[in-house]
């Protein structure tokens, strides 16, 4: 009741009482100042009107009554008047069809958008980033989040890259002091933000604040996005390890050893994950048990991730062919080698029912039909394509090292738009929430927004 009063004496009195309001995913604070609503009389406006009558023999013992009740309601309503409603804070939205909320866009890393783009896109903004990013940013709601090489995750907002906050890989606030950068992509729930850095630190991130949660230490880089099954994250390391951790903590569940260094990211299919790696190995883990179920000898490392379709699992190798194997039965059903050139694969590939899109470091992406593994086409760039390809429809987006980013129809291959980022490109693209993000690798990189032309 004291705080009623004071409020309402600091009303009386002419002051406006404001209530600061933070506002956590935009690190600001605005003062929210609420206008009075008053009678003509100078009172707060109630609605109701006491009715106080002057013919009564006994009125002064009444009316004192009355004039005390009027003037406590009056007090109450006007305290009540100057306390402003607290003003919302923005709602974070889980990821939905339409974000990209991982490396390839789902557990079968098939790096279908659920969106569609039109073409020409328009450059809607740009923002420059020290030594650049390599890797696939997230597009969920109104928020980017992308991994830099210079050590931060950023959260930008989506419709102009204004920068929301930046997590660094070290404690350290020290802006001199080396912060290991991020090659993997992030992986967004509600809530939270994973990603693994190049010295082997798995990081949990609250989205909304951009504070830590907890970090996990493996013995080698993390380059591959992590998957989340239920209530567990799986990602492996350049120590040879497949790693299990409970999403809430980070305490290990289990870890599986395989014999090198491990690339991807894990593809998931119901109760299985699938990795390859350094080994040559493409192994099948359960994740209830992180037992290994299968293990395929490809004859070739890997740093490409599988993508995974039915019971086929399609993946590019370091020796020059792209593969279309049987997971189930345990075979590789087909080969697909460019007949002019061999160079390895080690972008991902994007999977639709009728064909795979996949770049090569012979400059070139090539499209191959799904069923049989023979060439549908194949389109030139000017460098190598370590960009992992989008598919939205009938259009592929994808980046070059001859700084385009490149828009090709699904069918034929020829070339509907192309824009020139400036610098090398070898990050994939993200394609979600009407837009599309891709950033570009130089010592002063940068991260680029498209979306629909006004």
């Amino acid at each position: 009741m004291r705080l009623l009063e004071q409020r309402a004496s600091c009303r009386m009195s002419g002051k406006s009482c404001g209530r600061r309001v933070g506002i956590a995913h935009h690190e600001r604070a605005s003062i929210v100042d609420h206008d009075e609503r008053r009678a003509p009389n100078g009172s707060c406006s109630t609605g109701t009107h006491a009715r106080v009558s002057d013919s009564t023999a006994d009125s002064r013992t009444g009316m004192s009554a009355r004039a005390t009740f009027r003037r406590v309601l009056s007090l109450f309503v006007l305290a009540t008047c100057a306390i402003p409603a607290l003003a919302d804070e923005p709602k974070l939205a889980a990821p939905t069809a339409s974000s990209w909320a991982t490396f390839r866009n789902g557990h079968d890393q098939r790096g279908i958008a659920g969106i569609t783009l039109p073409t020409p896109l328009e450059l809607k903004w740009k923002v420059t980033v020290e030594y650049g990013v390599v890797a696939t940013a997230a597009i969920v709601g109104d928020f980017v989040y992308v991994p830099t090489l210079g050590g931060e995750v950023l959260c930008l907002n989506k419709s102009d890259g204004e920068r929301v906050w930046g997590y660094r890989s070290i404690d350290s606030t020290d802006p001199k002091a080396f912060a290991p950068g991020f090659k993997s992509a992030p992986t967004v729930t509600a809530d939270t933000v994973y990603c693994g850095d190049e010295e082997g630190m798995f990081h949990s991130i609250d989205r909304a604040t951009g504070k830590k949660k907890w970090t996990f230490t493996a013995n080698g880089e993390i380059a591959g996005s992590a998957a989340i099954v239920g209530d567990r994250l799986i990602f492996g390391s350049h120590d040879s390890f497949l790693y299990c951790l409970k999403v809430a903590d980070g305490s290990e569940v289990w870890k599986f050893q395989t014999g090198d260094r491990i690339n991807c990211s894990t593809a998931i299919a119901g109760k299985y994950t699938f990795i390859a790696g350094c080994d040559h190995h493409l192994r099948t883990v359960d994740i209830e048990t992180g037992k290994e179920a299968s293990d395929l000898d490809l004859d070739s490392y890997l740093v490409a991730s599988p993508a995974i379709f039915d019971n086929m699992l399609y993946v590019g190798t370091h020796g020059s062919e792209v593969m279309g194997i049987d997971w189930k039965k345990k075979e590789i059903v087909w080969r697909y080698k460019d007949p002019a050139r061999e160079s390895p694969y080690h972008a991902s590939a994007a999977v639709t029912d009728q064909f795979i899109v996949v770049g090569g470091q012979d400059k070139q992406i090539h499209c191959i039909h799904r069923k049989d593994g023979t060439g549908a086409w194949r389109f030139a760039t000017k460098g190598r394509v370590d960009s992992s390809p989008v598919i939205a429809g009938e259009t592929v987006w994808v980046g070059s090292s001859d700084r385009n980013l490149y828009a090709l129809n699904l069918k034929t291959g020829k070339e509907q738009w192309k824009y020139n980022c400036g610098a090398e490109i070898k990050a994939g693209p993200a394609v979600g929430e009407g837009v599309l993000v891709i950033g570009t690798e130089a010592q002063q990189g940068a991260i680029l927004c498209f979306g629909k032309k006004e």
